[in-house]
C-alpha cells in the first residue's frame, strides 16, 4: 500500500491524525500510529492545565511521547507552530526533544518557515506543512522552502477553519495543481468514511489528514458526553460564528449559542474570542465536556459518524475507500 506519503513518513497507510490543541495524548496518538497511520501529539497533549514554563512544556511532551512509545515503535509526529527563530522560545526545545525521543515528523501549522524547516531537516525530521488558509502562494513558498508534504485544508474542517470559505472539494485540486507534482498533497476537512476518502484521492490528494473521525474513537480524550451529543448531530446542527482568526463552528450549547448571537449582532472577532476564552474554551467544552464554559468544534464529517469505534476500525474504514488506488 505504498505511495509517496507512506515512503516519506515511513508509515504503512497514508493517513495522519490531525492534532487539535488539548485533544491528544500519548495513548491516542500511539493507537493511530499502531494502526498504520501517523499519530500526532498536539501542542497541549496530555494536559488539563496549560504549562507555565518552556521546561514544563517539554517534559509534559516527553511524557506523552514515551506513553505512545509503550504502545508502538512506529513513526510519530508532533505539532509545532514556529515563530521568528530569534524570538521563538518553544520550537528549538521541541525540536531537540523530537531528536532525543526519536519523533521523526513535524506538523508545521500556520505560517511556513524555511529557516525552521532547514533546522528540522538537519536533525533528520520531515516537515508536513498545513497552512490555516491554503493558497497558491503559501504552497509555492513551502515547496521552495523544502516542505516534504503539503496539507490542503478545506472549510469543511473543524477547529480553526480557513479564512477563505473554500470547501475541501475545491481547495484540494487547487493546491494539487499549484504543487505540480513536486511534493505530495494531503486532503483535510470533512473526510470521515470510505466515500470521502476516495473522493479526496479522486481530487488529486495522496493522503488524508483526519481530525473529527479519529476524535470520535474509543481512544480519543474527547469527553464522553460530547461524543454522545456529536453522535446525535450532523453538519446542519453545527453553529458557525466569527471569531479570531476567522471562524469557528460548534455543537449547540450555552456558550456556543451566545457566541453565535454575538456574531450575528455584529460583535468584533476579538470580543467573541474573549468570550470564547480563546483556546481554553476548546478545553472546557471538549476535554471537560462543559458547554456552559466552552465550545465543541467538529468538522462537517460529523454527519457520517454513527458510533464510537476503535481507532483501528476507523483506519480500516478510511483505507477501504483508497486501498485499491495505492
Amino acid at each position: 500500500m505504498a505511495n509517496r506519503i507512506t515512503e516519506i513518513l515511513g508509515i504503512e497507510k497514508p493517513i495522519i491524525q490531525g492534532p487539535l490543541a488539548w485533544l491528544t495524548n500519548g495513548a491516542y496518538a500511539g493507537a493511530v500510529s499502531a494502526a498504520g497511520g501517523l499519530g500526532v501529539l498536539g501542542i497541549s497533549a496530555g494536559q488539563k492545565v496549560a504549562a507555565t514554563t518552556v521546561e514544563e512544556t517539554v517534559e509534559n511532551m516527553r511524557r506523552e511521547i514515551r506513553i505512545a512509545r509503550e504502545i508502538t515503535d512506529k513513526p510519530l509526529g508532533l505539532n509545532i507552530a514556529p515563530g521568528n527563530p530569534l524570538t521563538d522560545v518553544f520550537t528549538q526545545p521541541m525540536m531537540d526533544l523530537m531528536k532525543e525521543e526519536g519523533v521523526g515528523v513535524a506538523i508545521m501549522v500556520g505560517t511556513f518557515s524555511a529557516d525552521w524547516t532547514k533546522k528540522f531537516h538537519d536533525k533528520g525530521i520531515k516537515v508536513v506543512f498545513r497552512a490555516e488558509t491554503p493558497t497558491v502562494e503559501n504552497t509555492e513558498e513551502a515547496i521552495q522552502g523544502g516542505a516534504d508534504i503539503i496539507v490542503a485544508t478545506g472549510f469543511d474542517e473543524g477547529g480553526t477553519v480557513p479564512e477563505k470559505v473554500i470547501g475541501t472539494f475545491s481547495i484540494v485540486p487547487m493546491i494539487v495543481d499549484a504543487a505540480k507534482g513536486r511534493v505530495p498533497v494531503m486532503a483535510a476537512g470533512g473526510i470521515a468514511d470510505a466515500r470521502t476518502a476516495r473522493a479526496a484521492f479522486a481530487l488529486g490528494a495522496e493522503g488524508l489528514f483526519v481530525g473529527t473521525a479519529f476524535m470520535m474513537s474509543q481512544e480519543s480524550v474527547l469527553s464522553p458526553n460530547i461524543k454522545e451529543l456529536a453522535l446525535k448531530s450532523n453538519a446542519s446542527d453545527l453553529l458557525l460564528y466569527r471569531t479570531v482568526p476567522a471562524y469557528y463552528r460548534s455543537l449547540p450549547g450555552e456558550i456556543p449559542d451566545k457566541l453565535l448571537e454575538m456574531s450575528r449582532a455584529g460583535a468584533t472577532e476579538e470580543e467573541i474570542f474573549e468570550v470564547q476564552r480563546g483556546y481554553n474554551g476548546m478545553r472546557d467544552g471538549m476535554l471537560f465536556g462543559d458547554l456552559s464554559k466552552g465550545f465543541a468544534s467538529f468538522g462537517l464529517g460529523i454527519s457520517m459518524i454513527d458510533k464510537i469505534e476503535p481507532v483501528a476500525v476507523i483506519m480500516d474504514k478510511l483505507m477501504s475507500g483508497i486501498e485499491d488506488l495505492l
